[in-house]
This record gives C-alpha cells, sequence and structure tokens, in this order.
C-alpha cells in the first residue's frame, strides 16, 4: 500500500472512473462498488461495469455481498479469475435492500454464520481476503471485537471498520473506542473508517484508535484531493494549500471525460450530476446555480459550465 489512506467502497460512487481518480490523487487502496454474490447475475451491463478494472492501478480490490458461504466462495473464485487481487467481504452495508436479505451488516447477528463465510472464501481463493464490518448491529450489541477475532482466526488479511452500528446507519457521530478494542484484540491490520474527513481527524482516528490505516468514504466526494491532504500532513505536519480553481476544474474535467469514456455520453452525464453537485457544494456562489449544473443534457454543456465557473470565473454565464 502506498499510503494508510483508502477509499472506502460506496455503492453508485467508487466506479472506475472514481477509483482511478482517487488513487492517482494520493489513496492507497480503492475498493470497488459492492458486487451481489450471485454470478447468475454477472451478465447484467451494471455488473459487467462493475467488474470493469481494465487500466486501474494495482491492487484490484472487488468486494461481494451476500450470506450463502457456498455463493460467496463460488463469487470470490469467478472475481480472481477475472483479475481481482483481493477479495473484500461486505459485512458493513446498513442499507435495507442488503440487510433485508441477511447480508451486509445483516450478518453480524449471527456469529456462525460469519465464520462460515469467512472460512469457504479464504479456502477459495488464493488471493488475500479482507473484511469490512461495523462496530455491531445496535449499540447494545458491539460484537466487533469478537467479529475480528473469528475473522483473525479465518485468515482475513485486513480488517475496516465502520465505528457505527448497523442500527445508527449513518447518523450521529462515529465512536472509535470499539475500533481501539479490535486494533487491540487483533494482530491483523485494521483500518479505521466514520467521519475521517480531515488531515487533522485522520491523525487523531490514528493515534485514537491504533489503527494501521484510515478509510475515507463520503468526505472523498467531491472533494478526491483529499487522499493526498491527509497522506501529506499525516507524513509531514504540514497542510498543503488548497486546489487552485484552475486545478479542480482540470480534476473536475478529467473525470467528466473518463464517466463519459467509461459509460457513454448519455449515462455519462447523468452519473456525473451527483459528481458534479458535490463538487459544487461547498462553493458558495453557487448554491442557487447548482440545480442548472446538474441537469443539463449534454457532456459538451457540462463541460462549458464547468469552465465558466473555475475558469473562467464567470458566473453571468453560467446563470443565463
Amino acid at each position: 500500500m502506498r499510503t494508510n489512506v483508502v477509499l472506502a467502497p460506496m455503492a453508485g460512487v467508487t466506479d472506475r472512473p472514481f477509483r482511478q481518480l482517487c488513487k492517482r490523487l494520493g489513496a492507497g487502496l480503492a475498493v470497488s462498488e459492492m458486487l451481489t454474490a450471485q454470478v447468475a447475475l454477472y451478465d447484467s451491463a451494471k455488473s459487467r461495469r462493475r467488474r470493469d478494472h481494465d487500466g486501474e492501478v494495482e491492487p484490484r480490490i472487488v468486494q461481494i455481498a451476500g450470506r450463502e458461504p457456498g455463493m460467496m466462495a463460488e463469487a470470490a473464485r469467478q472475481n480472481v479469475a477475472e483479475g481481482a487481487q483481493i477479495i473484500d467481504i461486505n459485512m458493513g452495508c446498513p442499507a435495507k435492500k442488503v440487510c433485508n436479505k441477511a447480508a451486509g451488516s445483516a450478518l453480524l447477528q449471527d456469529e456462525t454464520l460469519v465464520r462460515q463465510i469467512l472460512d469457504a472464501v479464504v479456502a477459495a481463493v488464493d488471493v488475500p481476503v479482507t473484511l469490512k464490518i461495523r462496530s455491531g448491529w445496535d449499540r447494545e450489541h458491539r460484537n466487533g471485537v469478537r467479529i475480528a477475532e473469528l475473522a483473525q482466526q479465518a485468515g482475513i488479511q485486513a480488517l475496516a471498520v465502520h465505528g457505527r452500528t448497523r442500527a445508527d446507519m449513518f447518523e450521529g457521530d462515529a465512536e472509535y473506542e470499539t475500533v481501539r478494542a479490535i486494533a487491540d484484540a487483533v494482530k491483523i491490520p485494521v483500518m479505521a473508517n466514520g467521519d475521517v474527513d480531515s488531515p487533522e481527524k485522520a491523525r487523531t482516528v490514528l493515534e485514537t484508535t491504533g489503527a494501521a490505516a484510515v478509510m475515507i468514504g463520503r468526505a472523498a466526494q467531491g472533494r478526491p484531493w483529499i487522499f493526498r491532504e491527509i497522506s501529506h500532513y499525516l507524513t509531514t505536519g504540514d497542510k498543503l494549500p488548497p486546489p487552485s480553481n484552475q486545478e479542480i476544474a482540470d480534476i473536475m474535467l478529467g473525470h467528466l471525460d473518463n464517466l463519459y469514456a467509461f459509460y457513454g455520453e448519455f449515462t455519462g452525464v447523468r452519473m456525473a450530476r451527483k459528481h458534479l453537485n458535490w463538487y459544487l457544494k461547498t462553493r458558495p456562489e453557487t448554491a442557487a446555480l447548482r440545480e442548472r449544473v446538474v441537469r443539463v443534457e449534454s457532456a459538451h454543456e457540462q463541460q462549458r459550465l464547468i469552465r465558466s465557473l473555475f475558469v473562467h470565473n464567470n458566473i453571468e454565464e453560467l446563470a443565463a
């Protein structure tokens, strides 16, 4: 791993263009969007795109989700055959559509099944297997330490821990006491996840938890340069200056080009809208203009509006 700052897997966000961008801007690792363990569904266009790692900086990490040990093992084998170099198991997703199928963080309720899944996947492939979890199912059942111990016994090579329970979803503040207890209980590397949104917060979390790395999720949306900011600060103790408008424009336009190339213009324009909204949300002068920017229908118009704002600083053109 080049740095100890890692991009978290996020459904609908960490596609190949975004992973490539974050790695270029300092992410040591970048995990794919979650893939179902049902390999029978792998012929869909969405699944094929999620498994597309062409030209991506190694290592290629594929996250899989499911609750049936045999299916999880088969999904791991399939993805390794297609070039995955690390398999990550999702036991951290709190989304209802995942948990209602007793997958994701819902698995934390069943430690026996957790062990069966871990054993099956580790035995199925000859590449490292990692695991992402939450601190527990709810605040009365924070069993993250026990799950971590099971993971280490099964041969899991690294563990990412989000400092919230499944019941917390993304509400409230992440807690790091459970992450600390997990890092103290196991010898495998632990990555601390949850509310890491600045270089100072990253250092505090690493010092508080004893984790080997921090994992960044929502804070990277619209701010992919956060990885180099944190890495530089952890290495030198100094803060990098914020990127200039010209550099932000270059990053955004390059990201847009990759989205258009990856999805085709029609879908790429629509996938770009949420990223544009994230990029623009912190700019006070664009609060009333974001609606227009994210509603445009063509790649050319998206690019023109970004240049107008960030390169030419032409608010009048945006408002026209």
